[in-house]
């Protein structure tokens, strides 16, 4: 069994040099196209996971409240689900969870985990302004713990201020 120190839970491994993402395509929650591209000139933490999945399930509600605390104009949070149920079943779980701030993403081709050579999920990538991963991180983590903001802020040169000792409530999914 892997262990549960401090350490692990905060290992995102950067990728030196960063390398462009493909260019990846989903569907959002409504049913519309969407492309990773959209979100270029932000930086995204892009995170694979399933409603299936025991260890997805139990960190959605830290990158909800990742991306209430920290989510706008600079950052995004992109849950991108790979379910083969496609949008309904990402919306069905935010609903049993109560996620709010995260918007509903799906991949039901799982195309996007084998074009980023995914090994297994949840897989996070912590994406750049320009598109490029600059670490990866492949197991659950606490996503909205202050090591981890400081360390997702630090990556990317987000600005900082009082709210990485704590991250507030959800608010109103987009």
């Amino acid at each position: 069994m892997p262990s549960t120190a401090p350490a692990d839970r905060l290992a995102l491994v950067p990728v030196d040099p960063p390398r462009p993402v493909p260019e990846l395509r989903f569907v959002r929650g409504d049913g519309r196209a969407a492309a990773l591209g959209e979100f270029r000139g932000r930086a995204v933490l892009l995170n694979l996971w399933a409603t299936w999945c025991v260890p997805c399930r139990v960190e959605m509600p830290a990158l909800d409240r990742l991306q209430a605390a920290l989510g706008g104009a600079e950052f995004e949070v992109v849950a991108l689900s790979l379910d083969r149920g496609g949008p309904p079943a990402v919306e069905a779980f935010y609903r049993e969870v109560g996620l709010r701030a995260l918007g509903a993403y799906a991949d039901p081709t799982g195309e996007a985990s084998r074009a980023l050579g995914a090994v297994g999920i949840p897989t996070t990538l912590l994406i750049d302004r320009e598109g490029r991963e600059v670490a990866r991180k492949i197991g659950p983590a606490e996503w909205d713990g202050p090591e981890m903001v400081g360390a997702i802020r630090r990556h990317l040169g987000l600005s900082g201020g009082a709210g990485e000792a704590a991250v507030v409530a959800p608010t109103s999914r987009r």
